[in-house]
């Protein structure tokens, strides 16, 4: 098979793993130092996909190492039943092909996960060595995101995250119920003990590496920098709608796994269906629209000090696909509100619709020097529709509005928008 065939299948059947992230690499420049050599900047100009918290532009080739599968995941369209052609790149083919593009100014970093091939220390073996061969042989100094594998030997994992800028493990489903019926092959607890030894290694690195920077605060003398290991952290992604859990479940599952393991972010992708699709899936994909609020009730527990147990406020464990989560959330709880802007504390400020965490900020910094009026919120920017029936400001208060009926439909949009599927 052609190289070009392969990159067609491979870069097609990655695009299911929706737990691609491009935040948290480090700062490494090729550029400006000769002495050091290598290639790649995730820093530098490129056609950009994803964004980084410092605000950088990251394009990533996504691709799979091979989507052969000894795995029978119903879910998966990779699976070993699947009728699906199958191609393998070897470990040259990727760092070839990474370097190519990256010279193209195509792309600033490689995503790389695979089927599970052999056995998974063989496959993990092979995703290392790819990474191995562009930081040492290559210089390679690009973004590496690798996808682990679960039950993957300690030492490989180890590897793994000497070399890559992240690490992501999927937990797949929001149960070990729904794991044990859909991909009866993969290990729920083999998953968590992955998760274990990574955050073990990143608290370790990052520990030694404080250490060093109060060394070097004191005067003391400089000892080696200590090895990186996986800075941007690790990740996962549990898909949506295969299975039988709502919305409560999959956001306690969330809260656990990131305050167990400290993951960086937890991916939600919706299920998709697949060609010959076994009878314990759903016929219909779930809507997207629940996708996206699940990353906004994500965002609100990170960010707005929301509880994971507080934000379905629906009996049937869904989130509102009517409203977003902050604002399906106030209306069930007309009696917090109205909230004075010029007054309240910003943990209550936070929980304000139509107010962000840069908008709180700017709210608190301005009263100190005088009271808020509507004029304040116009010139802000903020979206005074969503937000004044929630406030009290110098000149305004919601009245009856707070308790009408109507305001829920009111703040509906009219014309919601379409959000299209990312593979048609």
């Amino acid at each position: 098979m052609q190289l070009i065939q392969k990159l067609s299948i491979l870069a097609d059947a990655a695009k299911y793993d929706a737990s691609c992230a491009s935040s948290g690499s480090s700062k490494r420049h090729s550029l400006g130092n000769a002495a050091q050599g290598g290639i790649g900047s995730t820093e530098g100009m490129g056609i950009c996909h994803s964004y980084a918290p410092d605000g950088r532009c990251i394009s990533l080739l996504k691709i799979l190492l091979t989507n052969y599968c000894s795995f029978d995941c119903l879910y998966c369209v990779n699976r070993l039943s699947s009728n699906v052609p199958r191609a393998r790149f070897t470990v040259e083919e990727v760092v070839q092909l990474t370097l190519d593009f990256y010279r193209r100014n195509v792309i600033e970093g490689l995503f790389l996960s695979s089927g599970i091939i052999g056995s998974p220390d063989r496959t993990m073996e092979q995703l290392v060595e790819v990474a191995r061969q562009l930081r040492e042989v290559h210089l390679f100094r690009g973004y590496i995101h690798l996808k682990t594998i679960p039950d993957a030997s300690a030492e490989l994992l180890a590897a793994a995250g000497r070399h890559a800028d992240r690490l992501s493990i999927n937990v797949e489903l929001p149960t070990p119920a729904g794991l044990q019926a859909l991909a009866p092959a993969k290990d729920g607890a083999a998953i968590k003990r992955s998760m274990a030894r990574l955050r073990v290694h990143i608290d370790d690195a990052k520990g030694e590496a404080r250490e060093a920077r109060e060394q070097r605060a004191k005067g003391a003398a400089a000892k080696a920098r200590p090895p990186r290991f996986a800075p941007g952290g690790q990740s996962t992604q549990m898909i949506v709608g295969a299975d039988d859990s709502d919305d409560r479940v999959i956001l306690a599952t969330s809260a656990q796994l990131y305050a167990s393991y400290r993951l960086k972010r937890v991916y939600y992708s919706a299920f998709s269906p697949i060609p010959d699709a076994a009878a314990a899936l759903p016929p219909q994909a779930p809507p997207l629209l629940r996708e996206h609020r699940l990353y906004q009730a994500d965002w609100l527990t990170r960010f707005y000090g929301f509880g994971h147990d507080e934000i379905v406020v629906d009996d049937n464990g869904l989130l509102s696909l009517d409203h977003d989560p902050k604002l399906a959330w106030a209306l069930a709880h007309r009696e917090r509100f109205p909230v004075d802007l010029n007054l309240a504390p910003r943990e209550l400020l936070l929980r304000v619709p139509g107010l962000g965490v840069k908008s709180v900020e700017r709210l608190i910094a301005s009263r100190r020097w005088r009271r808020l009026r509507s004029s304040d919120l116009a010139r802000m920017k903020l979206p005074l529709a969503k937000l004044l029936p929630f406030v009290e400001l110098a000149d305004h208060t919601p009245g009856q509005t707070l308790d009408a009926q109507v305001l829920p439909a009111r703040l509906v949009r009219h014309a919601a928008p379409v959000q299209a599927s990312l593979f048609d």
